[in-house]
């Protein structure tokens, strides 16, 4: 990634502090503020206000995590003098456009990774793009992710924390954002897979009322969500040595020793952290449905996925591809990636969709697809990132977007870009608005 050069800095002037940010190439960036800290496996406990200076830190905070061969190999590499590792891992960045102008929509990046990996300030989705195109606030929120943050049911490892931390993150956001010429009561939560299936959970949550308007959700892996107590308790048991654990690294080797089994659990074990029905803030699983209809009318709601999401995982895979990469293995392939999607992304979301709007709630449901025939591996599990947030250099070592010229993405990145934004500000997608030629969508 090119070295970008700081022009200065701004000063937000803040109900909580004072905070020193970046200016740069258009947009104004306050990074890594800490918005609460926790003890393991406690609850966060947000910062008190101060009258002192926040300066964004060298280093960008990152819950302890392995490094994913596979998310290197698509996304690109990661560079390790970048982060900090960090258990308590409640920041947050705000970007904004450089202008003067106020009350812009706001909108509240929950990053994805399985509940597992991520951060929320990484190059991949850096917003600066979108903020300079729209005129819109973004922040990304960092949370504690894997044995930190979700998994529990004890009262030593109580579960979902990583919703705890988004919700105070949330609040946070509500009280502080105007000051970064945000509006706070025009909020829209946008999350891509563990992200979107965080949001949709957030939206059922105990404690959210009035912290945001809208979603956005993008593949979310609903369709892995249910029945998961066992394989919890399971995982949560046979991962019990390790909480007193001093030493972090150690604690995420080992804990992938136990993951519950697929063929025990089928296709849900393949996530096996994740939000825990029938703990706080969330309801018993057989109440969930009526509590997102009973919601329906509080959130504009836009879902949806990319066509041939789980090829990201089965067409980039060796070894299945010296069985299935060519004549008819290529056709079962296909067939695969059909009806894995459909099952984990595509018929959850129809589902959530129809039902939503049933209930009289404001629905779009939309298919992100790949129309170039040299594209191999389709419309993926994350081909929606790079559509969204640009930064040329930040995907250039992708593996995802082989043989994907940039100015494709980069043509319908901007008219998605548009799309999204048009309906933070106002909950709405109108006939006249351009769309991508690779977005298909519909009012439910």
């Amino acid at each position: 990634m090119k070295e970008q050069q700081h022009i200065g800095t701004h000063t937000f002037q803040t109900p909580f502090a004072k905070i020193i940010a970046i200016k740069e190439n258009g947009v104004i960036k306050a990074k890594s503020i800490r918005y609460a800290h926790s003890k393991r496996f406690q609850m966060p406990v947000p910062i008190e206000p101060s009258a002192s200076e926040i300066i964004f830190p060298d280093k960008t905070p990152v819950c302890p995590q392995s490094i994913s061969p596979l998310i290197e190999k698509l996304i690109g590499p990661i560079d390790l003098d970048r982060f900090e590792v960090d258990e308590s891992t409640q920041y947050l960045s705000v970007i904004r456009p450089e202008n003067e102008h106020n009350r812009l929509p706001v909108v509240v990046w929950i990053h994805g990774g399985s509940h597992e990996i991520g951060c929320g300030d990484v190059p991949t989705s850096d917003a600066s793009d979108w903020v300079k195109e729209q005129d819109i606030v973004v922040v990304s929120v960092s949370y504690r992710l894997g044995l930190f943050g979700f998994l529990g049911g004890t009262e030593e490892r109580p579960a979902n924390l990583g919703l705890f931390d988004i919700i105070e993150a949330l609040q946070w956001i509500k009280t502080n954002i105007e000051s970064f010429g945000g509006d706070s009561g025009n909020i829209t939560l946008l999350g891509q897979s563990s992200g979107g299936d965080a949001i949709a959970h957030l939206m059922i949550s105990e404690g959210v009322k009035g912290l945001f308007q809208r979603v956005i959700i993008q593949s979310a892996p609903l369709g892995l969500r249910h029945s998961r107590q066992k394989m919890s308790a399971e995982f949560l048991q046979k991962t019990d040595f390790l909480k007193h654990e001093t030493d972090v690294v150690k604690m995420v080797t080992e804990y992938k020793k136990h993951v519950p089994s697929v063929i025990k659990y089928g296709l849900k074990a393949v996530m096996p952290f994740g939000t825990q029905y029938g703990f706080p803030p969330l309801c018993n699983e057989h109440e969930t449905e009526d509590r997102w209809i009973s919601n329906a009318r509080e959130y504009d709601v836009l879902i949806g996925l990319n066509n041939d999401e789980t090829a990201f995982y089965l067409k980039t895979s060796e070894a299945l591809n010296t069985y299935f990469g060519k004549g008819f293995g290529q056709k079962i392939m296909n067939k695969t990636v059909q009806l894995t999607t459909e099952k984990i992304y595509g018929k959850p979301a129809e589902v959530f969709a129809g039902n939503y709007a049933k209930a009289g709630g404001n629905v779009y449901l939309f298919r992100i697809y790949s129309k170039l025939a040299e594209n191999e591996i389709g419309a993926a599990h994350s081909i929606d990132l790079p559509l969204l947030f640009g930064n040329e250099d930040a995907w250039k070592s992708a593996g995802l977007l082989k043989n994907i010229p940039w100015e494709y993405i980069h043509e319908n990145g901007i008219k998605l870009r548009a799309v999204w934004a048009e309906f933070a500000r106002t909950g709405k997608i109108t006939d006249q608005s351009e769309k991508p030629e690779i977005l298909e969508f519909r009012k439910i």
